[in-house]
């Protein structure tokens, strides 16, 4: 059995909630600088290369990848074995806490976007919180988080459809993603859920934009079952659409296709479609009881030239 400091989740939900406020992943980078280098409409280049330059100069200077710095949601494991020291707080007041310092942190405020009373007042609650957690007990001794901060103009995107199971998939998708414009700020990827019920889809599309892109090492080795081979085809048919980056056209539109399925009723095919921008932002970090977590800064290096 770990014990697990109220305070380290606190100061790791903050720390990593600064960390991807400036810092783009890698794994984002290394793909832009791909669809950059491939791109042939010169509109669409050089909305890549302001993307590019933007992220460059804000891992640099520690500010914001942009104005909307989001909506906190966190995917958070607990294991059974796990014993909370001197805990004062439930679990989610933790992470909101967090939040809540990482938004007011003095030498790079966040913007509060967070609003009570959504279908009333509307009233902005100063500090981000709360944030959209969600929780599942698992085997072990530690505490796994993903969190990320998600816009507002792709979240506005989200897509949901209960198909017949003799429908298409493949044909709803490519039938939705021009209903969406351009205001989910392409290139960046989509989220699929299939299957489970309607809230599980939407949940699953969610998730599965917290795993890295790795369509290109899917691409090489070739697909081993019917998600892969699903994703591979959307990834090839989105683009061919011709939206682009910030819908200026090209060849880029998403980076990558990212599937979740689970188990449905035979009479069901629910299907959740939730697309991420160009400020990607998202961390995974594990308390294994030995302090707080410690992301290390990315090598500026890295950063594609343009």
């Amino acid at each position: 059995m770990r014990t697990i400091r109220q305070d380290d989740l606190i100061a790791s939900v903050a720390d990593a909630l600064q960390y991807i406020s400036y810092y783009h992943p890698l794994d984002y980078l290394e793909a832009l600088g791909e669809a950059y280098a491939a791109e042939e409409s010169p509109a669409a280049k050089d909305a890549i290369a302001q993307i590019l330059a933007n992220s460059r100069l804000c891992a640099e200077g520690h500010r914001p990848i942009c104005q909307d710095t989001g909506i906190v949601v966190a995917f958070v494991r607990v294991g059974m074995d796990v014993r909370w020291e001197g805990a004062t707080m439930s679990v989610t007041d933790m992470v909101n806490e967090g939040v809540r310092r990482a938004y007011t942190h003095p030498d790079n405020p966040l913007r509060a976007s967070v609003l009570a009373d959504p279908a009333g007042r509307r009233t902005n609650t100063k500090d981000n919180t709360p944030a959209v957690v969600h929780f599942e007990l698992v085997p072990g001794d530690t505490v796994d988080v993903r969190i990320a901060a998600k816009g507002g103009g792709s979240e506005n995107k989200s897509k949901f459809t209960m198909l017949n199971p003799s429908d298409s998939i493949v044909d709803w998708v490519l039938k939705t993603v021009p209903t969406m414009g351009a205001g989910w700020c392409p290139p960046g990827m989509l989220g699929i859920g299939i299957g489970g019920s309607a809230e599980k889809a939407m949940v699953l599309a969610k998730e599965s934009l917290m795993e890295p892109i790795d369509i290109h090492e899917l691409r090489r080795r070739g697909p081993r079952n019917r998600v892969e081979e699903l994703r591979l085809e959307l990834m090839e048919k989105v683009n061919a659409l011709g939206i682009g980056a910030q819908g200026l056209g090209g060849l880029s539109t998403v980076l990558d296709v990212k599937i979740l399925d689970y188990p449905t009723h035979a009479a069901s095919l629910p299907v959740a479609m939730i697309p991420n921008c160009a400020a990607t932002r998202h961390a995974h970090f594990t308390l294994d009881g030995s302090g707080a977590a410690k992301l290390e800064p990315p090598d500026l290096a890295r950063w594609p030239k343009v």
